[in-house]
C-alpha cells in the first residue's frame, strides 16, 4: 500500500505494508509511480519518501512468485526501471528516509531520490545470493562507483550487508543519523528546501544527473553551469536573492 500526503509545498510518500517490510509488488510499483505524478501536479517544492515499521523496503515481493514462470524482466525492465526513472527526474528535490532492510528495488529507490539519510543500523547490500539471483535496480552502478569493483563483488559473494553508518562513510549515501532522529531530520530539510530558490535546486539536480550519467568533464561542467546561472537570471528568485541580499534580510522565495 503506497499512501500520499501533501502539506503545503512538501509531499510524503508512505511505503505502507509493514509486514512485508515494505516489499514491492507490481501494483505497489503502479501505485508508487502514481503518488509521484499525483505530488507533481499539486506543484509541490519537496517529496520525502519513507517506509512505515521495520523496514525502509526488502525489495520486490516475492511471497507469491513462481521462479518456473516469472517475467522478471517484465518486473524490472517494465516496471521498475521506468518507475526510477520517473522518480530521478521529479521536478524539485526529494529526500528519502532509510531505516532497517534497504535491498534490491527497495536500494533502487534510494538510488532514485536526490538526499538519502541513512539511520545507523539500516542494512544495505545484496543478499541475493541465498536465492540465486543478482542485484538489480541499479545496484551494480551504484557500488563500483562509490566502493570500486572489488569490494562491490565482495558483498555480492559473501552477502555481508552494510550498516547505515558504513554505507555513508563509504559515500554511499548522504548522511547517517540515530535511528531515533533520522525521520525528523530528513522532514525537516525537506521542508527547508520547499522554502529555497526551487528553479536553481532543479538546475543543479539537472547538472549532477548529467555529469553522473555523461561523465562530462570539468570544463564542459563549467559550460552547463554558466548557461544554468544565466537562464536563473530571469527568474523572480534570483533577483528576491539578489534583493534579500543588497538589503541585509532573508530571502522570501517563492519557487518561480
Amino acid at each position: 500500500m503506497i499512501d500520499l500526503t501533501l502539506d503545503g509545498d512538501v509531499a510524503t510518500v508512505v511505503l505502507n505494508a509493514p509486514a512485508r517490510l515494505n516489499a514491492l509488488d507490481e501494483q505497489a510499483l503502479r501505485d508508487l509511480g502514481r503518488a509521484y505524478d499525483e505530488a507533481e501536479a499539486a506543484g509541490v517544492r519537496a517529496l520525502v519518501l519513507r517506509g512505515e515499521g521495520r523496514a525502509f523496503c526488502a525489495g520486490r515481493d516475492i511471497s507469491t512468485v513462481d521462479p518456473r514462470d516469472d517475467d522478471v524482466l517484465g518486473y524490472l525492465g517494465g516496471l521498475v526501471t521506468p518507475l526510477l526513472q520517473r522518480m530521478s527526474r521529479f521536478p524539485a528535490p526529494t529526500f528519502a528516509v532509510a531505516h532497517g532492510a534497504c535491498l534490491g528495488v527497495g536500494l533502487g529507490l534510494l538510488i532514485a531520490t536526490d538526499v538519502v539519510y541513512v539511520a545507523e543500523s539500516a542494512k544495505i547490500g545484496s543478499p541475493f545470493a541465498a536465492l540465486g539471483a543478482t542485484l538489480d535496480s541499479g545496484g551494480h552502478a551504484l557500488f563500483v562507483d562509490r566502493l570500486g569493483a572489488h569490494r562491490t563483488l565482495d558483498l555480492i559473494y559473501t552477502g555481508r550487508l552494510m550498516t547505515g553508518a558504513e554505507a555513508v562513510a563509504a559515500g554511499l549515501f548522504s548522511r547517517a543519523l540515530p535511528d531515533d532522529e533520522v525521520l525528523q531530520a530528513t522532514t525537516d530539510a525537506a521542508a527547508k528546501a520547499a522554502r529555497g530558490a526551487t528553479a536553481a535546486f532543479l538546475a543543479s539536480k539537472q547538472l549532477v544527473a548529467r555529469i553522473r550519467d555523461e561523465r562530462l568533464a570539468l570544463w564542459d561542467s563549467l559550460d552547463i553551469e554558466n548557461a544554468a546561472q544565466a537562464a536563473l537570471c530571469d527568474t523572480d528568485d534570483y533577483r528576491e536573492g539578489f534583493a534579500a541580499f543588497q538589503e541585509k534580510r532573508a530571502p522570501e522565495f517563492r519557487g518561480h
